[in-house]
């Protein structure tokens, strides 16, 4: 039989692998004997295999495991524990410790583990990065800034006490693994603000628990953006908070402006953010009991049918003057109504209004139209249909008929809250409780997808998932982690206060999550770049396999050549001196002996020694620099500028006056061979020039791989 031995060294003991086999009853011995700093491994008798890395051997405890979930349901959920094993590590970077607390903390707002329903290895990670800084994680446990993470963290603990407490008291002091970890982040300034977070520690009206019952109810006319973000995460937030049920509700009610394509595309979006619902719904599902519906109140008097000419009708409305229609007879109305549904050239003359009052203080309760005819084929039934309800007539109707406790609205429709109420008093349906929320506003931005759709239509972008879009799908491409936008969504909280908010914001958290894991790359702009010959260098190229990141194992390795001849951007090589001791980052030091310049007093060219005996702590300037190799990939840097020049449109203000002429620019340069590895959607950080999302990957020599500059809350460019 076959016995699996834990070997370690007994500085770093991994504290996960250990606490997800006393949590299962995973049979193992545990050899702490290796040397300092050794990677643990599985090591297997009698077939002498071994199995090395301490997310391998948690995974391989998770397969073996006899827990459900302990690795996840699904394939998309395995992937989902990979990324969160992968930001377990972030815990071990002591600079990188509070953020990573904060990140996790806002994640859990809306969570009881970290993926799915049960206990998985995810938990398991996070738990044991947590409990390995020892008197750090309890100090902050004792105050009030990570409300959810101690919840969740107390939760685990207390519920896999015996094991836990075992892994704590065996392998945790009170300075837990390792060397100390520092407080401050890297550039000597701590890592969070210091504020408690709990962005959504609000009630829902006369909510009871296991009763609620909400619905997201995006209209099918574009994609999905950054504005709704909120609605559909604070929506997941009182789902949970109140062990209810969520209902995605497609709101096509307009055949002129919906598809197909936004229906998959929102969709796709909607699973983007990780949210759980119950079922999906469209509006047209209740075209027949609407059709009824509006037929009864014309029946009864509560609505009428009226031709007065739209322009007319608004002024009207503005004015609170009564429509010559409104005491049409019940059998006028319902000739009319007739008229309406075969869209015949009278029935389009016309619209049905409910009669909810023309003098009404509040303007949204004057006989608001509740139908209108439209001759364009529905993306889901064709041309069944001649007469659509809008959208203030079907959504408290198809919201009491589906069971919604509670409608989520943005206060932009405050003004509509009565007539809501009114028009389900009209129908004699059951009450629905409305609870506001401020809608989320960006500086530079726009959010309507009126708008949004003008730019594609006019190809001033390519498409809904455009870089420079705030579409979900647009703001990914960018290069956004949906965990940072999660983040920033959640810090907004359920508040009703008008927001505007600043993209630096939401780029800084992004930053703080791609930084300690993203690999690093060297590149250099191709225009005007300088080679410096190093008259001591290599006289045959030799290469060396050195570290993607420094300070993070996952990113894995890269082959660096060293040459005589090397390649660095001219900005560099404009600012150093004669005789001037530099650093060629990750080789060493070289002293400029001569720099060439030509007529212009422009550099061409320049000759050094190296000296790597020199320490790198007294030299200025740090340079980037490539081999002059066949091997380079050839690269476009990619960078954009918002689609408007004004921070925020006045009412009433034409954006088309407001255009931005250039939101585009691109760079070609020179990226180091490993590049050529890369796969869409990786993101990377270019030493020196920032992070990138790859957006095309390496096809061929002569096509260059594309990489679109990701923002990292300092407004800085490829350019500066």
């Amino acid at each position: 039989m076959e016995t699996i031995t834990l070997c370690f060294s007994p500085d770093s003991p991994p504290l996960s692998v250990i606490a997800a086999a006393k949590v299962t009853a995973f049979s193992v011995n545990n050899d702490p004997t290796l040397p300092n700093g050794s990677t643990p491994l599985f090591r297997f008798s009698p077939s002498r295999i071994e199995l090395s890395g301490t997310n391998a051997l948690l995974k391989y405890v998770a397969r073996v495991a006899t827990l459900p979930s302990f690795y996840g349901r699904t394939a998309l959920e395995a992937s989902q524990i990979d990324q969160w094993l992968d930001h377990a590590l972030i815990f071990s970077i002591g600079s990188e410790f509070e953020a990573a607390c904060a990140y996790v903390d806002a994640y859990l707002s809306l969570k009881t583990f970290i993926i799915g329903s049960n206990l998985s290895i995810a938990d398991i990670a996070i738990w044991s990065g947590l409990a390995g800084s020892g008197q750090r994680w309890e100090s902050l446990k004792k105050t009030s800034k990570y409300r959810n993470l101690v919840r969740w963290y107390n939760s685990i603990s207390t519920e896999h006490a015996g094991a836990l407490g075992q892994v704590i008291s065996a392998y945790v002091g009170k300075r837990g693994l390792g060397k100390p970890i520092s407080t401050k982040s890297l550039n000597g300034t701590t890592v969070n603000d210091g504020k408690a977070s709990s962005p959504f520690d609000v009630d829902l009206p006369n909510a009871k628990i296991g009763e609620v019952c909400l619905r997201f109810a995006p209209e099918p006319s574009g994609y999905l953006h950054i504005g709704h973000t909120k609605a559909a995460l604070l929506n997941q937030y009182f789902a949970q908070k109140y062990k209810g049920k969520i209902i995605i509700r497609f709101d096509d009610t307009n055949p002129s402006k919906e598809s197909n394509e936004f229906v998959d595309n929102l969709l796709t979006d909607i699973k983007t953010l990780g949210m759980n619902y119950d079922a999906v719904t469209y509006t047209s599902n209740y075209f027949p009991q609407l059709q009824e519906m509006a037929e009864k109140l014309l029946h009864e008097g509560k609505a009428y049918v009226d031709d007065t000419p739209r322009e007319e009708m608004q002024k009207e409305r503005m004015d609170g003057i009564d429509s010559k229609c409104r005491n049409n007879a019940v059998v006028e109305n319902l000739a009319l109504w007739r008229e309406m549904i075969v869209g015949s050239e009278r029935g389009l003359q016309c619209c049905v209004r409910g009669k909810l009052g023309m003098q009404d203080p509040n303007k949204a309760c004057r006989d608001p139209v509740y139908y209108r005819c439209n001759l364009v084929p529905h993306h889901r039934i064709g041309s069944k249909y001649k007469v659509y309800p809008t959208y203030d007539f079907a959504c408290p109707f198809v919201d009491s008929y589906e069971g919604i406790t509670h409608a989520l609205r943005s206060n932009e429709y405050h003004d509509r809250n009565a007539q809501y109420h009114r028009i389900l008093e009209e129908m004699e349906l059951r009450k629905v409780e409305i609870y506001e929320f401020s809608r989320l506003n960006m500086v530079y931005t726009l959010l309507s997808k009126r708008k949004l759709l003008w730019f594609v239509q006019n190809g001033k972008v390519e498409g809904w998932d455009d870089a420079r879009f705030p579409t979900v799908q647009g703001i990914v491409r960018r290069g956004l982690k949906i965990e940072a936008l999660i983040q920033f969504i959640l810090q907004q909280g359920a508040s009703k206060n008008i927001n505007l908010m600043e993209w630096d914001k939401l780029w800084t958290i992004n930053k703080k999550i791609i930084d300690p894991i993203c690999p690093r790359h060297t590149a250099v702009l191709e225009e005007k770049r300088i080679l410096l010959v190093l008259t001591n260098g290599p006289e045959e190229a030799f290469v060396r396999i050195i570290p993607r990141h420094k300070k993070y194992e996952g990113a894995g390795t890269k082959a660096t050549t060293f040459t005589k001849n090397v390649w660095i951007d001219y900005t560099d090589a404009s600012s150093v001196s004669a005789n001037e001791e530099i650093t060629l980052m990750d080789w060493g030091n070289a002293i400029i002996k001569e720099i060439k310049k030509d007529e212009a007093g422009n550099v061409i060219g320049l000759t050094g020694v190296l000296h790597l005996d020199g320490s790198v702590k007294t030299t200025k300037l740090k340079l980037t620099w490539l081999p002059d190799m066949n091997e380079l990939v050839k690269l476009q840097l990619v960078d954009f500028d918002y689609l408007i020049s004004k921070k925020k449109l006045e009412d009433g203000e034409d954006f088309l006056d407001v255009l931005n002429p250039n939101t585009r620019k691109e760079f070609t340069a020179l990226g180091d061979s490993n590049m050529r590895n890369l796969k869409k959607g990786e993101i990377l950080q270019i030493e020196r020039k920032g992070y990138f999302r790859c957006d095309v990957p390496f096809i061929s020599a002569s096509k260059p791989v594309v990489l679109y500059a990701i923002p990292d809350g300092r407004q800085q460019t490829i350019a500066k």
